[in-house]
């Protein structure tokens, strides 16, 4: 007996030992692996990289910027059913361990002696905390020491956060493949859907994906994928948080994946959202624009943005068509499977309805044509293959652009496309306005190019822009980068300058032959007209303007000075500097289309600087506004009393006047002329009250349009990228303006054709329309002329480079005080 006594002694003194030594042990190990834990109180803090989304003005998504495709969902923004889902595939008992779950240890433990030396991975038995554990502080790596340490930092965790916290940070940081990140993205990703719209399947598949998101693609994985969404329904169901009748409705809805376009293919808003992105670039730099979850509203109108994506392709493609066929983009081999070859052929994606196609077979009736299969999500070849016919009617405009039969309508679709020819076709449009079953046009994309800019005169809001024909033929913005000579265009900012300089719209100059000594080495110029040889002689200012004579313009700008253009056209913003040559009064400087529709809203803006802009305000990641372009002071908006009869807020604005308000109505009645009866007559089948002018560059390398309604500015210019003529006889007036006719015909439609405002001061007064003199008796066509006080019209005149009654010669060089400012013209 007191031997038992003595070795139970024996036994439960060693037992005190080994235990003590292995709390010891314990203790030395955790110490150990504890001293090099990381700081986890960064969690706090946690700002994890989010997604840059930009709107347009109606509140329409534009586009998205990212490195990591994510939106940050607070906890209590997330669906039980979406939470529930989460906790049933990865971690049942979150709400109830501690971090670690002993349970689930042990089973992996199990696991792992069965399949020692299969070479088979571990089974992990991680919780949701040291998920979060290893998402944010460790690696991927596979080893005994890892899982130590991220059970420590786990326990940590949760006795340093709330289990909530922990799981936003979980449902918020997990990758869940096709590049999402984070519950709120996949959803949208993946089912086109925020986190409150999904389904029992829908919720289950996401929560699915955190095991494997590669694997369990549901394009190349679709079985694996279902039955792992499955078994996450069967989790909900055991731990009772879905009903049975939910549940064997979820197994039987099928995993479709509704691809989210997050391009500006939408609105045809490509050049648009690029060149915004530029803009964040610049102004916060990388790192804020992919990560820094910017929430950016532009001043997109997305109907505008399709109005003149539409008219602008449109007139590209009809120039373009009346030059002739060029032939087809390339020869494709035919036999066999022709799809998946076409398939392999970059085409256009931003140009719909148009469609990349290869011709099948031709007769003299017909072409059979087959279309570019559309690629699957995975990245196969989808093995639907349509076809489509294109008869003689659809290729009737193709007339050969060279070669002998260069000219000539077609007579046969055999003479225009073989088979294996690859071009672009779109439904054929019959008479009756409707699509012809089955039937295709012909396309050929445009060699020209050009940009087109909508702006708010009042605010500079950038409404639409159109930056070329594809943004996937080129990325290059004309509209903001390309520099072109503006032509005539610039003339209404000359006049500008002599209007607010003591000249009125009746003052009178020669319309002449004139030499320009350009001194040592620059030879003599000689501005013509663009009808060459044909002069108006004594001319108002006014004629001059709509029928845009440039030996007019010369002469006032030698009256005027060009420093004094110069100092005008930089104040307008359209050039930094201004050479003192001439030739720059007949827009023979650079500039881009957004500057001159910026100047044009200046005078349309009653001469109110105008700063252009396409970002209406940004907010950061909290909501807090960190630009607004509107910086009108608000006198009387802050009311935190609430209405008692105050006055009414009144909106200050602070901005330059840069143009005297009477001149710049002055100026827009001219150019009103312009579009009544001069060279962008073709404006007036518009049908409201609209002013502008057009211009044609040297040798009709750029011809232009820039005009307004008094609430609407659209500037435009079509040319070649690489600068060569457009024709011995291209006009700006029967190119340019027609496009822009075509697109207020849409885009003013159902605004009412309210006159511009004539501002307090100006006067009206009946004046004869080719003298400018007061109206008489004698007069033939008279209008009404605007008048600044004090210079009303007179009843004769004297004009520059004509003898008066003296016989004398008026000149530059005359006697200055034969010019008596704002008289009606020259004495």
């Amino acid at each position: 007996m007191r031997l038992l006594v003595r070795f139970l002694g024996f036994l439960f003194t060693a037992g005190t030992v080994l235990f003590l030594v292995g709390v010891a042990v314990a203790a030395g190990l955790i110490w150990h692996f504890s001293k090099d834990l990381p700081d986890y109180s960064q969690l706090q803090d946690y700002e994890p990289p989010v997604m840059t989304r930009v709107h347009a003005a109606d509140g329409s998504l534009l586009a998205e910027y990212s490195k990591e495709r994510r939106l940050y969902l607070p906890i209590q923004a997330v669906p039980k059913l979406v939470i529930n889902a989460f906790l049933a595939a990865e971690d049942k008992n979150f709400y109830e361990h501690g971090g670690v779950d002993y349970s689930g240890m042990a089973r992996a433990a199990l696991l792992y002696a069965e399949n020692f030396g299969s070479g088979r991975r571990p089974q992990g038995a991680s919780t949701i905390t040291q998920q979060v554990a290893k998402n944010f502080f460790f690696s991927s790596e596979v080893s005994f020491t890892r899982k130590i340490k991220e059970a420590l930092l786990a326990m940590r965790l949760e006795r340093a956060y709330s289990k909530d916290k922990i799981l936003e940070l979980y449902l918020n940081e997990i990758y869940l493949g096709f590049g999402a990140y984070g519950i709120a993205a996949a959803s949208l990703v993946y089912f086109d859907k925020s986190v409150n719209e999904l389904t029992v399947a829908e919720a289950a598949f996401l929560a699915a994906l955190p095991k494997a998101p590669g694997t369990l693609n549901p394009i190349r994985n679709h079985d694996r994928a279902i039955e792992r969404r499955n078994y996450v329904i069967d989790r909900l169901l055991e731990n009772g948080w879905i009903k049975q009748a939910d549940a064997d409705t979820a197994r039987k809805d099928p995993l479709t994946v509704t691809s989210r376009n997050s391009s500006a293919h939408v609105f045809a808003g490509e050049y648009f959202a690029e060149e915004v992105r530029r803009d964040l670039l610049e102004r916060y730099g990388e790192k804020k624009l992919y990560e820094g979850g910017l929430s950016v509203r532009t001043t997109l109108d997305p109907k505008l943005q399709v109005m003149a994506r539409k008219t602008m392709a449109a007139g590209l493609v009809n120039y373009d068509e009346a030059q002739g066929w060029r032939g087809p983009i390339n020869k494709l081999d035919i036999s066999g499977d022709w799809g998946v070859k076409l398939a392999d052929v970059k085409s256009l994606n931003d140009i719909s309805p148009w469609r990349m196609a290869v011709v099948l077979e031709t007769n003299d009736q017909s072409a059979r044509i087959g279309f570019q299969p559309q690629r699957e999500i995975g990245g196969a070849v989808s093995k639907d293959r349509q076809t489509g016919i294109i008869t003689l009617e659809g290729v009737k405009w193709a007339k050969a652009a060279s070669g002998p039969m260069k000219g000539r309508t077609p007579t046969a679709v055999s003479q225009v496309l073989s088979p294996g020819d690859i071009i672009y076709a779109d439904p054929l449009i019959g008479k009756d306005g409707a699509q012809v079953e089955g039937q295709y046009r012909l396309r050929q994309l445009p060699e020209l190019s050009g940009a087109m800019v909508v702006m708010d005169p009042h605010t500079g809001r950038v409404l639409a822009m159109v930056g070329g024909f594809s943004f996937d033929q080129s990325q290059f913005n004309r509209a903001t980068q390309a520099y072109r000579q503006p032509g005539s265009t610039i003339k209404p900012i000359v006049y500008s300058a002599a209007i607010d300089n003591g000249w009125t719209p009746s003052s009178v100059e020669v319309d002449g032959p004139i030499e320009i000594d350009q001194g040592q080495g620059g030879g003599v110029w000689r501005p013509e007209n663009f009808s060459v040889g044909k002069y108006q002689g004594p001319t108002t200012l006014r004629n001059a303007l709509r029928l845009s004579l440039n030996t007019v313009t010369v002469r006032l700008a030698q009256d005027i000075g060009m420093p004094l253009i110069g100092e005008y056209a930089k104040r307008f913003g359209v050039y930094d500097e201004l050479p003192n040559y001439l030739s720059y009064a007949l827009g023979a400087g650079e500039t881009t289309v957004m500057r001159m529709v910026t100047a044009y809203s200046m005078i349309d803006n009653a001469g109110v600087r105008v700063k252009p802009t396409l970002i209406d305000r940004i907010q950061d990641r909290y909501g807090h506004t960190i630009f607004k372009h509107d910086t009108r002071e608000c006198r009387g908006c802050d009311a935190p009393e609430g209405w008692k009869n105050q006055p009414e807020p009144q909106l200050v604005d602070h901005r330059e006047q840069v143009l005297d308000p009477l001149t710049a109505y002055q100026i827009t009645s001219m150019m009103q002329g312009v579009v009544q009866g001069g060279t962008a007559i073709a404006l007036k089948e518009v049908g409201k009250p609209l002013a502008g002018k057009t211009g044609t560059s040297n040798d009709a390398k750029d011809l232009w349009f820039i005009g307004f309604s008094p609430d609407l500015v659209v500037g435009l210019y079509v040319g070649y990228d690489k600068p060569r003529s457009l024709g011995r006889n291209a006009q700006a007036g029967h190119t340019a303006a027609p496009i822009a006719r075509d697109f207020l015909k849409l885009a003013l439609a159902d605004k009412p054709a309210t006159p511009f405002k004539i501002p307090a001061g100006i006067k009206l007064i009946r004046v004869d329309a080719k003298t400018g003199l007061r109206a008489g008796p004698d007069s033939g066509k008279t209008i009404l002329e605007a008048f600044k006080p004090g210079t009303a019209p007179s009843d004769s005149y004297s004009a520059m480079g004509v003898a008066d009654a003296d016989g004398r010669t008026i000149s530059p060089d005359a006697d200055r005080n034969l010019f008596q400012p704002g008289t009606g013209g020259l004495y």
